[in-house]
């Protein structure tokens, strides 16, 4: 039985994520209370119901520790448990709410005199009160609901493993994705852009590869943080982590960062659990 803990902040998309896990097959329950996890995951395996995701939020008003107990108690079931955390930057989250007009959970129905507490204050508290280290953490600030559920597919179609290592491309004039355990900067390479037949073209192309293979600095840079990864990796892992986001960025997004985020992830294929995203292509690698 395979159970998908949805968490993270009101606004990065969980509705979207419960609906994509819906549609691949998995029994989904939206804001359950952290206390029935256990027994109603239980009555669904005795049903014979292998696929369940369960989504918990700051609606529950347990703390995290709760939750995080209650999936610990079904791995010792011998349930294969993820936790999916998402969240995004708190501009992405206030305009998400402008554009919806929804009210925050944290957001006071009825104000007492001199409570000054808005949706800045509100996104603020609830960023507090929320665990997001013990899962995969997914920064949703600018992904599209279409990019958002095909990350979703690649997520649970991720092979199990002790510890999953996210190799993601991003776009430094959209800042810094918020989950990143490790950022690389190669703005430093030379840039395809700058030669009209490449510019249109992604890293994921052939004459962009070969443009940035036939460059000695690229290929000795990715080898460098080829080092640099498989020196600290194990550590991360001895010391119990499930998850490992690596982000590799330039300034579009488009072809360094993208060739050197898939040449990384081709040399750790052989690791159970490497997967590849690209925050500013259109669709992610699948």
């Amino acid at each position: 039985m395979q159970v998908i803990a949805v968490t993270g902040l009101s606004g990065s998309g969980k509705s979207v994520a419960i609906r994509q896990l819906e549609d691949s097959g998995y029994y989904c329950i939206d804001n359950l209370p952290v206390d029935f996890i256990v027994p109603v995951i239980q009555s669904l395996r005795d049903r014979g119901q292998e696929k369940v995701a369960v989504s918990v939020d700051i609606r529950s008003k347990a703390a995290p520790q709760t939750a995080l107990r209650q999936c610990q108690a079904l791995k010792d079931l011998g349930i294969d448990v993820r936790i999916l955390a998402l969240t995004a930057s708190t501009p992405a989250l206030v305009q998400r709410f402008s554009e919806t007009r929804r009210r925050h959970p944290l957001t006071p129905l009825n104000r007492e005199p001199g409570d000054q507490t808005g949706l800045q204050e509100a996104i603020a508290q609830e960023r507090s009160l929320m665990s997001l280290e013990d899962g995969f953490v997914l920064d949703t600030s600018d992904l599209t609901p279409s990019m958002l559920k095909a990350w979703i597919r690649q997520f649970i179609n991720a092979p199990a493993s002790e510890m999953t290592i996210s190799f993601e491309s991003f776009a430094f004039k959209k800042g810094i994705p918020v989950a990143a355990d490790f950022v690389f900067d190669v703005r430093n390479l030379p840039n395809p852009y700058y030669d009209t037949a490449l510019r249109p073209l992604t890293g994921q192309d052939k004459p962009v590869i070969d443009y940035l293979k036939s460059q000695p600095e690229v290929l000795e840079m990715v080898s460098d943080i080829e080092t640099f990864l498989r020196k600290w990796i194990p550590g991360f892992r001895a010391r119990g982590r499930h998850y490992l986001t690596i982000c590799i960025g330039c300034t579009g997004g488009q072809h360094r960062s993208v060739f050197v985020a898939e040449e990384l992830y081709r040399r750790f294929s052989s690791i159970a659990g490497v997967v590849v995203r690209h925050r500013a292509l259109k669709l992610p690698r699948i």
